[in-house]
């Protein structure tokens, strides 16, 4: 093990980062360097100290020696069948996990993705083994799911591949790990198809069924950067509007398998991801009667009139917009109720070449009620807190605020039965105390208690909200 030092410039001044790192002898006489820690900005003194520690722990221990497993002083040559041990003396060293591992290869070699990638990642110029290490790569995210530096670091070191796979530390180089992605890359297509086929083969799996939906993971990370860079600021599903992201499109059927995906620029629109999915598919698998299920803000209208006029037509099952509702409304409330299965009924309206289907599971209303109730009840007990403290209208605003931000459905209109006598007390009690801060003619907090009678459930097409 040795120190080493990395320099860097920022904002004009000249700053050196250490890390201890370690020599790993591989095959073909090569050398390896894993980062063993980080040690970030130290004086001069601190690395004086940690060099006596590491020529301690690298001088300071007895050589190896070998030695026999018998003592010379004990014949053993009438029992050679027998091997003696110390269990007193017995440690273990260097444990790995091997059984995960080994089960990892066998489902790798079932889907053939060892002769896959043998045939289309030639090794380097230096020997690299670039599809052992896709394998490595591969066997991590799916047992234990982390960074590329955590894998250098700790993880490989600890499982049994090297051994499974007849390689060394060789495979878990940090740089490989990261260049080995911009080599696969060109064969994403070719390896959608192999799969699709293996899935057919294995498991039967039909394609007709086909879930389409989009997320998002964000960077830490300070623009700018180059124009062609897809770390854009956009809409954040993580609710990290501050950071730069990228759009993750996914494809798969409902058993799971996945059949294509792409990383989009972080500004990109939902609505305006559909139409390129739709012809890749097309392309890659051929046209056929498909079924697409999207949430309602993926597909536009001119998106979905698409679809119905393709030969053969595309299916869809989509979420109604909330602006339709409305205009539904007199026409759904004319249909009966037919039953779909146990505790879920449906309205059929046909219209306009579309069924829209009206659902209602009692499991959801069920469900969602208990929810608000639960809601509801922390908040009675937050109010009867408030109702007991003195404090000014200002600071009293700003608790009923978090009270009510805690419980979102706790005080809608109607949103849930009185299920408790005398919760009222509590939220006029935090009304009046409201009012007796109010000054002239400012704004009066006014919590209104729900008199238990259900104001009718709250529907929308393909899904049912039901309030209680």
């Amino acid at each position: 093990m040795f120190l080493r030092c990395s320099i860097r410039k920022k904002d004009g001044k000249e700053h050196r980062y250490w890390s201890i790192v370690e020599n790993k002898r591989c095959a073909g006489n090569k050398i390896a360097q894993r980062h063993v820690l980080y040690l970030g900005e130290i004086n001069d003194q601190q690395e004086a100290n940690w060099r006596r520690t590491i020529d301690l722990c690298e001088h300071g221990q007895a050589p190896p020696r070998t030695v026999a497993l018998f003592s010379d002083d004990r014949v053993v040559a009438d029992e050679a069948g027998v091997v003696r041990l110390k269990l007193s003396e017995l440690e273990l060293r260097r444990p790995r996990q091997w059984g995960a591992c080994w089960l990892f290869c066998q489902l790798y070699a079932e889907l053939g993705l060892d002769e896959f990638w043998a045939a289309r990642l030639p090794p380097g110029r230096k020997h690299t083994r670039w599809e052992l290490i896709l394998q490595t790569l591969c066997a991590y995210r799916l047992i234990a799911p982390g960074s590329e530096w955590r894998l250098h670091r700790q993880w490989f070191e600890r499982s049994a591949l090297a051994d499974l796979l007849g390689a060394d530390f060789g495979l878990a180089e940090i740089h490989k790990l990261y260049e080995c992605h911009d080599l696969i890359l060109a064969h994403k297509t070719a390896l959608f198809d192999h799969l699709t086929q293996r899935w057919k083969d294995l498991f039967n799996a039909q394609f007709d069924v086909l879930l389409y939906d989009l997320t998002s993971t964000y960077f830490e990370s300070a623009p700018p950067f180059p124009p062609a860079d897809k770390r854009k600021f956009g809409y954040s599903r993580d609710k990290r509007p501050d950071c730069v992201q990228v759009v993750i499109a996914l494809i798969v059927t409902p058993e799971g398998f996945p059949l294509a995906h792409e990383v989009l620029p972080g500004n990109t629109s939902d609505k305006t991801t559909l139409q390129s999915f739709l012809e890749k598919i097309a392309a890659q698998y051929g046209q056929a009667r498909r079924i697409w299920v999207m949430d309602r803000g993926i597909p536009t209208e001119a998106t979905l009139e698409q679809m119905r006029q393709s030969d053969p037509p595309a299916h869809y099952l989509v979420g109604t917009p909330k602006g339709r509702l409305s205009q539904l409304e007199e026409k759904l409330l004319a249909l009966p109720w037919q039953k779909a299965r146990a505790a879920v009924e449906v309205k059929l309206l046909e219209q306009e070449g579309e069924t829209c289907v009206l659902a209602k599971s009692l499991d959801r209303v069920s469900k969602e009620r208990a929810m608000r109730r639960r809601q509801l009840k922390g908040l009675w007990q937050r109010l009867k807190e408030l109702a007991g403290m003195e404090l000014k209208r200002d600071a009293l605003l700003l608790k009923l605020g978090a009270a009510k931000q805690q419980a979102p459905f706790g005080l809608a209109a109607g949103g849930a039965p009185a299920a408790r006598p005398g919760a009222e007390i509590w939220l006029h009690a935090a009304q009046r105390q409201v009012a007796r801060r109010a000054p002239a003619g400012g704004p009066v907090f006014a919590a209104q208690q729900p008199d238990g009678q259900n104001p009718g459930a709250v529907m929308g097409i393909l899904f049912a909200t039901g309030a209680g």
